[in-house]
């Protein structure tokens, strides 16, 4: 059974002397918007992480595979999923397309959640995703920084060498100083990102995204950093808890406030103003988002949706109340 509430979900990185998102049509300079300094981090950026988690966690599962992998060509998996649907490769007719693209669903994770155009080559039609993300933007201005490092070693190639020997003899001609490199690093010293997600029940419905695909997402975001670390992203962490919008419906009608539950009760970003991010009192530069208060003013929640917040990837989602060991959110 598909999901049957819209959702829309908060969630905050932390960037600790790294480079969370480069761009590299800017020398791989961390993002950022040139009107106000905040920088920022694609959903596309935090889409493959997910894809990576869920890759790594859920490998086994059927069902739980993934279409867009790094280095692949996705018309094979395409192809596979007509083959599975028992349509003809060549296949166009929109009965067959409709077979292919609803086992592509079944088959893999993302495209169930995030949607994909499955047109590039084995037609199986488009899929529209439930689950949206927004870019990650910093709370605060960011600073970029650049600085230079120094290689210790070097990478020539060495004319006519067929061994290790031809390349030890030309070392032994050249001065210690040209054997080694300079090179540049980009990062930012500090950066608290917050993101915004959205779940479409109704087109959760179209993709068979349920309940477990909610909990796999939810539990993908908090450990997505936690097993992707290298030294350009630095200490890059998903704060908990998440925060967790459901919309369930206000009328005394069953099928009505089923009907309310997947139309949503208020607009979207009603829900995201009750959540308030500053600067504590006396901190200029944070460097921690304990420097921070984030506080939710939960006496402004419209009628027909309940607010939740999930601090342990594996656990439940704590409804109305936060969790008991959180520090850094406040409710008014």
């Amino acid at each position: 059974m598909a999901i049957n509430n819209r959702y829309e979900f908060m969630f905050y990185i932390q960037c600790v002397n790294g480079n969370p998102n480069g761009d590299p049509d800017m020398g791989n300079s961390p993002r950022m918007d040139p009107e106000d300094m905040h920088g920022y981090i694609t959903d596309v950026a935090i889409k493959r992480r997910i894809r990576n988690y869920i890759q790594t966690a859920f490998a086994e599962q059927d069902g739980m595979s993934i279409i867009m992998q790094n280095a692949t060509n996705i018309n094979k998996f395409i192809a596979k999923a007509k083959e599975n649907a028992g349509v003809d490769f060549a296949a166009k007719g929109k009965n067959e397309i409709y077979k292919a693209r609803q086992e592509a669903c079944s088959m893999f994770y993302d495209v169930r959640t995030f949607g994909a155009v499955l047109s590039t080559g084995p037609n199986a039609g488009q899929v529209r995703g439930p689950v949206q993300l927004t870019f990650a933007k910093s709370v605060d201005p960011i600073l970029p920084l650049d600085i230079s490092i120094t290689r210790m070693c070097k990478t020539d190639e060495v004319k006519d060498a067929k061994s290790s020997s031809d390349y030890e003899n030309d070392e032994l001609k050249k001065d210690v100083d040209s054997l080694r490199t300079m090179g540049r690093k980009q990062f930012i010293s500090y950066g608290l990102y917050e993101a915004r997600g959205f779940i479409s029940a109704n087109l959760a419905a179209e993709t068979g995204f349920d309940e477990n695909d909610l909990k796999a997402l939810f539990e993908a975001i908090l450990n997505m950093y936690e097993h992707d670390r290298s030294a350009s992203k630095g200490e890059m962490s998903v704060i908990s808890p998440l925060i967790i919008f459901r919309h369930v419906g206000t009328d005394t009608n069953e099928v009505q406030r089923a009907k309310q539950a997947k139309l949503g009760c208020a607009p979207a970003h009603k829900l995201f103003e009750l959540v308030k991010t500053e600067k504590k009192d006396g901190i200029e530069q944070p460097r921690n988002y304990r420097d921070y208060d984030m506080s939710v003013d939960i006496s402004k929640l419209p009628k027909g949706v309940e607010i939740g917040f999930l601090d342990d990837p594996y656990g439940d989602i704590s409804w109305g109340k936060l969790p008991d060991d959180d520090e850094w959110i406040v409710m008014k």
